[in-house]
């Protein structure tokens, strides 16, 4: 009787060569058609951005946050820097809990909008997946009973899956360049909160897209928060030397106002998609 090997694994299940360099480009195909797949299951076509901070915290958390601050800073008489360094953040993640509130609450009147369209119309809200602006943007979307999607990607610190995005929804990417097709692909609207470099990335790619008419598309952007935005980045400095144009303004829109950023998106989002 002859004797046989073991069958060697078949190359789709070879997980060492899956994980290797060699197996790179059937990881970003993977990354794309894992989530495209997924996407269409629940025709998830039109989607309403939010991009901003992970480590803006609720009213809730910041509030409690600070009363345990506080009451280690009043026990000592003479409080060194990191303790008033601490207490300072402290006080400062109640004032940016505001960003939080809004956001929950702006993706609220968007879902339950988006929910009412009697053209079968549905702008879904999607985040990044994480804590922060990205779970209140799902913490409102649930709230209003809608589908919503988070588009995460694995780092070492911060970004954990928040609980408010649905589980089938719930995507993991390594690649940062899949994440952001899939953030710009679907968008029909985007929501620039307070953020840091991953904000200000995302940010300015989504300009430098628009600005090159690289999107074929109408894509309504809403920079949040007019007085912090203006502090981190000088626009009109930016047009003064030339380096963008003064037509680049028509690009986006400043708001500080839940109501009055909710009424131009829905404005733009009938304008460009709903009467269509």
């Amino acid at each position: 009787m002859k004797n046989y090997q073991t069958r060697a694994p078949k190359a789709y299940k070879n997980l060492e060569f899956l994980n290797s360099p060699a197996g790179r480009t059937v990881r970003l195909l993977s990354e794309y058609l894992e989530p495209n797949d997924r996407l269409r299951e629940y025709n998830i076509r039109d989607t309403i951005v939010f991009f901003g901070s992970a480590r803006i915290l609720s009213p809730e958390e910041s509030y409690e946050n600070f009363k345990k601050i506080s009451k280690e800073f009043k026990k000592i008489k003479n409080p060194g820097k990191k303790i008033i360094e601490r207490y300072s953040r402290a006080e400062s993640d109640i004032k940016m809990s505001k960003y939080y509130s809004d956001t929950e609450e702006l993706a609220y009147k968007l879902t339950k909008w988006s929910k009412s369209l009697k053209n079968g119309k549905k702008f879904v809200v999607t985040s990044g997946g994480g804590p922060g602006i990205m779970e209140a943007a799902n913490r409102g979307a649930k709230r209003a009973d809608g589908l919503t999607v988070g588009f995460n990607i694995s780092l070492p610190f911060e970004q954990f899956p928040n609980q408010y995005i649905d589980e089938t929804l719930n995507f993991e990417f390594h690649y940062f360049f899949m994440r952001k097709f899939w953030f710009a692909y679907l968008a029909k609207a985007l929501v620039i909160m307070p953020g840091g470099f991953g904000t200000l990335d995302e940010l300015m790619e989504i300009l430098t897209l628009v600005q090159t008419q690289k999107l074929n598309k109408k894509l309504s952007i809403v920079i949040y928060g007019e007085e912090f935005w203006k502090d981190v980045i000088n626009f009109e400095r930016l047009a003064e030397t030339g380096m963008i144009s003064g037509d680049d303004f028509k690009l986006f829109r400043f708001s500080s106002d839940v109501n009055e950023a909710f009424g131009y998106l829905k404005q733009e989002l009938i304008k460009n998609y709903v009467k269509k």
